[in-house]
C-alpha cells in the first residue's frame, strides 16, 4: 500500500493526491496535522532522503522562523528536532511506495513509472 504523508491544505499534497486517484493508485493518507509525524518513519526518511531534502526552506512557515532558529538546523539531528516540532517545516508529500521507496516532494513524471 502506497502512504502518502502530508498536510491536507498543501497544494502539493492535493495535487498528489489527485494524481494517485486519477492514475488508479489506492493509497493511505497520512494527516501531519491530526496524527503527527511518525518518528520512526522521520529517522527512515532522515536517513534515505537527508535532512536537507526533507527541511521545506521554500515555505512559509521557514520563513517565519527567527534567524536563529534557522541558523541552527545545521545537521540531521537540529533538522529532526525542528521537524517534530512544527511538522509543516517538512517537504511534501513524503511517500513510501508499495515497494518500499521513499519520494518527498511531487513529481508525476517519476511517480508514473512507481509501484
Amino acid at each position: 500500500m502506497i502512504t502518502l504523508h502530508g498536510i491536507p491544505n498543501c497544494d502539493t499534497v492535493k495535487k498528489a493526491r489527485a494524481w494517485l486517484d486519477a492514475n488508479g493508485r489506492e493509497h493511505r493518507f497520512h494527516d501531519f496535522k491530526k496524527q503527527g509525524v511518525p518518528e520512526a518513519e522521520l529517522d527512515a526518511w532522515l536517513a534515505s532522503a537527508g535532512w536537507e531534502t526533507l527541511v521545506n526552506r521554500k515555505g512559509t512557515t521557514w520563513r517565519k522562523l527567527d534567524d536563529a532558529t534557522r541558523a541552527a538546523v545545521v545537521d540531521t539531528a537540529s533538522a529532526r528536532r525542528l521537524l517534530l516540532e512544527q511538522p509543516s517545516l517538512i517537504k511534501r508529500p513524503v511517500v513510501r511506495w508499495s515497494d518500499g521507496a521513499l519520494t518527498v516532494g511531487f513529481d508525476a513524471a517519476d511517480w508514473a513509472g512507481r509501484r
